[in-house]
């Protein structure tokens, strides 16, 4: 994997949320992991990472200079942070790009050079077409933060928001001009070929979340193992002339520093 630069998710080092406040007041929920940053670090550096990734939630955490002296102590690089919102809601949009504004000021200061969104809500009473537009409109605002902060925006298409399968991701991309971030194990558990999406997609991709996942039970996994073929999709990237950032992330394990190593072992061969 000498063709690309390797990060990984600081999401694996806790349990994984988002701020109940934000229940009642949407400008302050974000994306976090509740567990210890300062660990994550320490291990993503000892299984061989030269990167990392971090909530919105946690990056915020931190001011600028602790995160950049945690990031010092550690040899990491700060890639990317992760944010979201509904995103189809006309009254509550203002609300969520101010957190994806406090978001980037941050990750810009810090030189990350990514900032990744998922969402696009699925209402209680189902998805209507206009909501594909409306979610196109604010991913297109969420580029123009980025741009504007000199970061590259992407959109991650996730399970539980209206963008899941091929289809729908061939629908929001034709609709924004937002980045692609696919995530490996979303888009194979949706009923996807991450590969083949890679092709497709191609030009729109700069960033990738690669990840293992199983069908049955439902897991998300190492890179060793589960249901995703990892190699044809590192195929597909070199094919497409990926040479970026790849961040490898695991939603939870038992030893997350022993979830880092495995992916970074299969990594190392592949």
């Amino acid at each position: 994997m000498a063709d690309f630069k390797l990060a990984y998710h600081a999401n694996c080092w806790g349990a994984l949320g988002g701020d109940a406040v934000g229940v009642t007041s949407i400008t302050r929920l974000a994306y976090r992991t509740f567990g210890d940053m300062a660990q994550a670090f320490a291990d993503i550096a000892a299984a061989g990472y030269e990167g990392v990734e971090l909530f919105d939630g946690n990056l915020l955490d931190f001011s600028a200079g602790d995160m950049r002296a945690l990031l010092a102590d550690n040899g990491l690089k700060l890639v990317a942070t992760y944010a979201g919102g509904n995103f189809i809601f006309d009254d509550v949009l203002p609300e969520e790009l101010a957190r994806i504004v406090r978001a980037a000021d941050r990750a810009a200061e810090l030189g990350a050079p990514h900032l990744v969104v998922g969402g696009g809500a699925k209402r209680f009473d189902g998805t209507r077409e206009p909501d594909y537009h409306k979610l196109a409109a604010a991913l297109d605002r969420v580029k123009e933060i980025a741009d504007a902060r000199g970061l590259r925006a992407h959109y991650h298409p996730h399970l539980s928001t209206i963008v899941e399968g091929p289809a729908e991701v061939s629908k929001i991309f034709g609709l924004t001009g937002i980045d692609f971030c696919p995530d490996t194990a979303h888009l194979a558990a949706a009923g996807g070929d991450p590969a083949a999406l890679i092709r497709e997609h191609a030009s729109r991709i700069s960033y990738v979340h690669l990840k293992g996942f199983q069908k049955d039970p439902f897991a998300f996994t190492p890179l060793d193992r589960g249901d995703v073929a990892t190699d044809t999709i590192i195929t597909a990237l070199r094919e497409i002339g990926f040479g970026g950032w790849v961040c490898t992330e695991l939603d939870s394990w038992p030893d997350p520093l022993e979830g880092a190593r495995l992916s970074m072992n299969y990594l190392k061969t592949a």
